[in-house]
């Protein structure tokens, strides 16, 4: 392991020696029939579907009469994606078979017709490796492969599934980066799972953590255990907190040191996901086989549901502040163990393609970073969007990867009145004056729909977290020179001044009050059918200073504008359901915070073509390597 332990050490590990050109084969990905827990069902890697089977990690027992399929998240080979974004025509599995039975490679396509590929009989084998292969030649809009094991008579024992493609002309080398800022545990838990599995530590370098926070992974007497298992490739690193951007780009900025042909590959990971290892396979085999420098993403599986997808493949549009919008065709938070109109298993059959991903997990090669810079000092959120962006601005796709994913909080369960939607909604003007024509007039009624409706629903906090955010942006790019550290503490300042930002559980709740029994639980009687009516109506309301309701409680998924804003005062639930804020009406406050709004959308008008030209303007340096060794501390 190499320590870094302060921003002024710039030390990088040995990279390898370039490897020359080769021929053989490589591991595409891994036939696995168990998760890396029990915390997963095991059905997200193989199905029985007839008879009663035995599964491990990497191998199936089947009794007599028994039929097992892959035809699954993970189970799948998606060779769509292969089609299209490599050259590889052919695919191979190896398999290493006991007993008697039968393998067969089955295809689907874009209707999820299956077909058989190839098939294979073994009987009375012992420690029998059997090989298969298949083309991948007609995938183009969609479709796998996937395995399927039966018994008639006799058992059979399955292990070592290996899926393998011819090796590309160069091997890239690719190192992990993992950023972490006071999770501690969840950072363990996640490079103790990379030492587990020495298969998939194999396909990568260096393991580089960068921690940022101020309870340091080295004070625990479990990092010396983990440093040991991972040995030379783990290097650790500490710095300054500067957000998601900085940590990452931490791994980028060493990983491309020295001379282009030193450089690697890096695959940038959240610290809290639950890990599959086996991403590790499957995004450095596909990203080394790309035909052109491809960002190659891993997907998100939802943490405390993991049979559901968050997303296939998604797009942004800056000027309105919103991410994630799913791609026609695409399947969003979908239950990957269900089955669709046809008693058919949920699986993106259809190729979809990604305008950009996540850096829960995702695979960046060193010639984009050469050829764009590096990410922008955003500190938190949109510097993933914004770079993959500018990657589709200079002719690099994204690719999100199925069955490449890695279980990630879920997205639904996390709560918007909080200190970092300031960084979504200044960064989100900021992509939007680099990445769009920066049209003043859809983003100013955006503003406005968003200020309006926070401020009917007595989210004062949420209002003033917006404006600071817009007045931060029309300040311009010097905002970005700390690396957004100083605006980190500021917004939380700001917000502290704002009773309803503060999350009670929901045991300091007032049980004797003569309200309680006022607290009940008030429903969501619908969206509204005309929701700028609605808002009018809810307006009324709160210049009368009336209300259908004097109070009551608001469950999570009810806490929409239009429900929240029929109370004087509202008991609404977190939405991560560990506690409760209280909204208040003020009317004074809304009138202070409607003329502050005014004042600043009418110099988004007047300043805002100026402001996004200095961003514009700026880029090339924001993204340079000298800023970031700045911001570091480091002299090169």
């Amino acid at each position: 392991m190499l320590t870094t332990p302060d921003r002024t050490d710039s030390a990088v590990a040995a990279a390898p020696e370039p490897t020359a050109p080769v021929t053989g084969r490589i591991l595409a990905q891994r036939g696995l029939f168990f998760g890396p827990s029990g915390l997963v069902p095991e059905d997200l890697y193989s199905v029985v579907e007839a008879g009663a089977a035995r599964r491990e990690r990497d191998r199936v027992h089947l009794a007599p009469a028994t039929r097992v399929s892959t035809n699954t998240y993970f189970g799948r080979v998606h060779a769509t994606y292969w089609q299209r974004w490599t050259a590889v025509s052919e695919i191979e599995v190896a398999l290493t078979i006991s007993g008697t039975g039968r393998v067969r490679i089955l295809a689907s396509d874009t209707n999820k017709v299956w077909r058989i590929v190839a098939v294979q009989d073994v009987e009375d084998a012992r420690e029998q490796v059997v090989t298969l292969t298949a083309k991948i030649d007609r995938f183009l809009d969609g479709g796998g492969l996937y395995l399927q094991l039966s018994t008639e008579t006799g058992e059979m024992t399955v292990s070592g599934v290996e899926w393998s493609v011819p090796r590309p002309e160069r091997m890239p080398r690719t190192d992990v980066t993992i950023c972490t800022f006071n999770r501690v545990e969840d950072c363990l838990n996640t490079l103790q799972a990379l030492a587990d599995d020495p298969r998939a530590l194999g396909c990568v370098g260096v393991v580089q953590v960068v921690d940022q926070g101020t309870d340091p992974l080295e004070s625990r007497e479990r990092f010396a255990t983990v440093s040991a298992a991972l040995g030379a490739q783990l290097r650790y690193v500490r710095q300054p907190n500067l957000g998601g951007a900085g940590g990452f780009t931490r791994g980028l900025f060493d990983a491309t040191a020295g001379a282009p042909e030193e450089h690697a590959d890096v695959l940038l990971m959240d610290d809290d996901v639950l890990l599959e290892p086996e991403i590790l396979v499957r995004l450095t085999s596909f990203a080394a086989s790309t035909t052109h420098p491809t960002i190659v993403g891993g997907q998100m599986l939802n943490l405390l549901h993991p049979t559901h997808l968050h997303i296939a493949a998604e797009y942004a549009d800056p000027e309105i502040l919103t991410v994630g919008i799913p791609v026609t065709g695409s399947l969003q938070e979908a239950n990957l163990l269900g089955l669709d109109e046809r008693d058919l298993p949920i699986n993106q059959e259809r190729r979809v393609d990604t305008e950009y991903n996540g850096w829960w997990s995702c695979l960046i090669p060193a010639a984009i970073v050469r050829e764009i810079g590096y990410p922008l000092p955003l500190f938190f959120q949109w510097d993933d969007i914004e770079f993959g962006y500018r990657a589709r601005a200079h002719g690099f796709p994204t690719v999100a990867l199925p069955g490449a994913g890695v279980w990630h909080a879920d997205f639904g369960w996390k709560d918007w009145d909080e200190w970092h939607r300031y960084f979504n909604l200044r960064n989100g003007l900021i992509t939007a004056a680099l990445h769009t024509p920066f049209s003043t007039k859809r983003i100013v009624r955006r503003l406005g729909q968003i200020l309006a409706q926070n401020l009917v629903a007595m989210h004062y906090g949420l209002a003033v977290t917006l404006l600071t955010a817009v007045e931060d942006f029309l300040d311009g790019p010097d905002i970005l020179r700390d690396g957004s550290a100083a605006a980190a503490a500021e917004i939380r300042r700001i917000r502290s001044a704002y009773p309803e930002t503060v999350v009670h559980p929901i045991t300091d709740l007032p049980r004797d009050a003569p309200d309680f029994r006022d607290a009940q639980v008030v429903r969501n009687p619908g969206i509204p059918s005309k929701e700028r009516l609605t808002w009018l109506k809810r307006a009324v309301y709160l210049a009368a200073n009336r209300a259908p309701h004097r109070t009551g409680f608001v469950p999570a998924g009810d806490a929409h504008w239009w429900h929240v804003s029929n109370f004087e005062r509202a008991i609404v639930a977190d939405m991560g359901e560990t506690g409760y804020r209280i909204r208040t009406r003020d009317r004074a406050k809304v009138l202070e915070l409607t003329k502050h709004g005014a004042r600043l959308l009418r110099r988004v008008l007047a300043e805002g073509p100026a402001a996004a030209q200095r961003y514009r303007d700026a880029m090339p340096q924001l993204t340079s390597r000298a800023n970031w060794a700045r911001l570091y501390g480091i002299d090169e």
